[in-house]
């Protein structure tokens, strides 16, 4: 078993959440805050823009059962990352596409698959990419949300079509 970490915003971490926690070698999937200037932000203080923080999933996977550049592979289909600190009606810096690296090699892995990606959009890809910040976890109730809210109307509306892209494109990968 080989334990990596990868810090990963695409918008809504609800979303982003939802989908890697069904993915095999995910360990664990915590919501959370990365990328500011404020030590333990509330979600508050991140909607409010004022943070300089990206909600983000915080990733942790075993790199024998699942590689960097599959899960960066989901990333870039479950979300646009040519969208400028936007994902659909979600607007604001907190929901900027960026990936947190750990270490060189996973700064080189994601470059590759940046450069791959890139001929999927006509856009250009937008995704920041920075060295691994301070990650701070989001509160208790946007842990899990879907799971734990799935009737909700954001869940139906939003999240249940990013999943169900997912499940199809990447039966292969689902725990």
């Amino acid at each position: 078993m080989k334990k990596e970490r990868i810090v990963l915003g695409g918008g809504c971490f609800w979303c982003i959440e939802a989908v890697f926690r069904n993915v095999k070698g995910v360990f664990s999937v915590v919501s959370g805050y990365a990328g500011g200037a404020r030590a333990n932000p509330s979600y508050e203080n991140v909607c409010s823009g004022a943070t300089g923080h990206a909600e983000i999933v915080d990733i942790i996977y075993d790199a024998d059962v699942i590689s960097l550049s599959e899960i960066l592979d989901i990333f870039f289909e479950i979300h646009d990352p040519t969208t400028l600190n936007a994902q659909g009606a979600d607007k604001g810096t907190q929901y900027r596409s960026v990936i947190y690296y750990g270490d060189e090699e996973q700064k080189r892995v994601i470059e590759e698959s940046i450069a791959k990606h890139q001929h999927d959009f006509t856009d250009k890809i937008v995704t920041e990419l920075s060295s691994l910040p301070e990650v701070y976890p989001a509160e208790a109730y946007h842990q899990n949300y879907y799971n734990l809210n799935a009737s909700q109307g954001y869940c139906q509306m939003v999240i249940a079509p990013k999943l169900q892209k997912f499940m199809t494109k990447f039966s292969h990968v689902l725990s």
